[in-house]
Formats: C-alpha cells, structure tokens, sequence
C-alpha cells in the first residue's frame, strides 16, 4: 500500500520515490497509475506495456508521471538474441518521443551478450540490480569490466538494488566490491533502488539496504549523486 511506503519514506528521510511495474502485474498498470495520481509531483513510474501499446496510453502515462518502460528480459531469455534486440529496438522508438529511458530486468548472461548493441542505443537505458551478472550463470570480471566501461561510452545506467538478489546467501559484503566498482567507475550513471517490497522476502531491512551506500559511497558529495542528482535527472523530477 502506498500508505505503507510513505511510512517508510518519513522514517528513511525520502522525499521522492519511483513506482516500478511487478512482472506478476503484466501490463496492467492501473495500480501504477492510481499510485501516481495519489502520491503526486514526488513520484514517479516505470510501466510494462504490449509491443503494440497506443501513444495515446503512452501520452496519458507520461501525464501522471510514468518516464519509462521496464522490459523483462527473464521472459524473454531464451529467445534469439536477434528477436530480443528487436523488442528493445521497438521499445526504444516508442520512448524517444516522450524523453523516457529504457528499464532493463535481465539475466547477466542476456547483459553481457547485449553489450555491444546497447551501446549503439540513443535513448537513456538503466540495468536492474547492478548487472545482475551471477558467477554461477557464468559470469566473469571481464564481462563485467565491460559492462562498466559501457556506463562511460552509452546513454547506460546501472542501478545500485537488490544486493541480496546477487549474495544469495553468503551476505551482503560478497556483493560490496560489485557496488563499489559501479561507484568508482561512473558516479554520475548510478542510482539506488530500495526495490521495496523485496518480494518474495519481504521481511528485509529497507533501512539496512539504504545504510549499505554509505559503504559503497563513503564521499558524502557522491552518495548525494546518487541519492539526489542522478534520480532527478533519469526520472525528471522537476
């Protein structure tokens, strides 16, 4: 519940947040939508939609606050790489239009074979969950150095969520050195994300979350860009 969220908001010191669409909810986004119109200018959203959504419904997301679309590449995964880079294409031209960036919820094996063509991107595109480049999907340093060096030579963020996500269980310092590569390399294309509710476990610290950028962003002026500065530029916050 979005009084639920603000709750938390007044107890982290937040004062604005992003709404991102569950894959559970599909292109459904009327829950979205209804949160947008309640919470305001402080708020932002991130929808899923059909190939073929009308730019009319795009139009109206745009007016209650949505500035981008999240694609689910996990869906996607097993598809030619050739029809997943079509998809983003498509999904690219539809952004273009309305300023909006590109969300990525993906596989890092799907990250790594996609580097090259992201670059190629001209809109704005942010990855989930720094990479989501997992050793036992076979990922390695190098194909993460490349995704770094790709933040510096694109229009790529990286999102600095969902640090259980890639420790599994062997604790959140196992993830430390990923989050404080993406800081050092490129301050200015990085934001954090609570990815509240944190399902399917939902019992997780969002304060201990947020604590843990003090570690990675010990330079107070930094953790500030990617706190502040770099939210408000990605989701245009006015």
């Amino acid at each position: 519940k979005l009084s639920h969220y603000q709750q938390l908001m007044k107890v982290l010191e937040l004062e604005r947040f992003v709404v991102v669409q569950p894959s559970f909810y599909g292109t459904d986004n009327s829950c979205l939508v209804d949160t947008l119109k309640a919470a305001g200018a402080n708020a932002r959203g991130v929808v899923m939609v059909e190939d073929d959504v009308a730019d009319a419904t795009l139009e109206h997301f745009h007016s209650v606050g949505v500035r981008g679309i999240r694609l689910d590449l996990f869906k996607r995964a097993a598809l030619p790489l050739a029809d997943i880079k079509r998809y983003i294409a498509n999904m690219a031209e539809r952004v273009k239009p309305l300023g909006w960036h590109l969300q990525f919820y993906a596989p890092g094996y799907i990250v790594r074979d996609l580097i090259d063509y992201l670059g190629t991107l001209d809109t704005n595109f942010i990855i989930d969950h720094m990479g989501y480049m997992l050793e036992e999907d076979g990922l390695t340093d190098a194909d993460f150095q490349r995704l770094l060096n790709l933040l510096n030579e694109s229009n790529g963020w990286l999102k600095l969520s969902g640090p259980y996500r890639i420790a599994k269980n062997k604790g959140y310092d196992a993830v430390s050195h990923i989050a404080r590569a993406i800081v050092d390399a490129a301050p200015h294309k990085a934001v954090w994300g609570s990815d509240w509710p944190h399902i399917p476990q939902s019992s997780r610290n969002t304060g201990e979350l947020l604590n843990l950028v003090m570690d990675w962003a010990p330079d107070a002026a930094i953790r500030r860009r990617i706190l502040v500065d770099n939210p408000l530029n990605l989701f245009d916050f006015t």
